[in-house]
C-alpha cells in the first residue's frame, strides 16, 4: 500500500544515529576516524550538562546514518556495556588488510577474519577504544 505523497508516514521516517558513551573521546575520535575512515561531521560541547557530543560517519547527516559519540565529563569508570547491544556493523572492501592495519595500531581483534558460520561472507569483529564490538563485513 502506497502512502501519499504529502503524508508524513513511516515511509518518510530514516535512522539518524546511532549513540555510544565513550569515556576518551579523543582515543575514541582517533578510533573512529583515523583507524576506521570515518569523518569528524561535527563536535559540540555543553558546558551546563557536562558533557561533549560528537557525531562520525562515513557521509553528511543528511543523507547518511552516524554515530553519535557521547563523552560525559569527569567520568573515570568504564560504562557497562549490557547484554543488549550487540555491535555496529562497516563495510570494508579488503577485510585482511584491514585487519592487519588495526592489529597493527593495537586494535583488539576479537573474532579473526573468515568465512562466518554456515555461510561465505567474510567477516571479523573488532573493539573500539571502549570495548563496543565492531563487525567488519568484507564487500568489494
Amino acid at each position: 500500500m502506497n502512502e501519499p505523497a504529502n503524508d508524513n508516514g513511516p515511509s518518510r521516517y530514516r535512522l539518524l544515529h546511532t549513540m555510544i558513551r565513550v569515556r576518551d573521546l579523543d582515543k575514541s575520535l582517533d578510533f573512529y576516524t583515523r583507524l576506521l575512515g570515518m569523518k569528524q561531521l561535527r563536535k559540540r560541547d555543553y558546558p551546563d550538562g557536562k558533557f561533549t557530543l560528537a557525531f562520525v560517519g562515513y557521509g553528511s547527516e543528511t543523507d547518511n546514518t552516524v554515530v553519535e559519540l557521547t563523552h560525559n565529563w569527569g567520568r573515570e569508570e568504564p560504562y557497562d556495556l549490557g547484554t543488549a547491544f550487540g555491535h555496529l556493523a562497516i563495510a570494508v572492501p579488503e577485510i585482511y588488510k584491514a585487519c592487519d592495519r588495526l592489529k597493527t595500531e593495537g586494535v583488539k581483534i576479537t573474532r579473526p577474519p573468515g568465512p562466518m558460520k554456515h555461510g561465505t561472507t567474510v567477516i571479523a569483529f573488532v573493539e573500539d577504544p571502549d570495548g563496543y564490538k565492531i563487525e567488519l563485513i568484507e564487500r568489494a
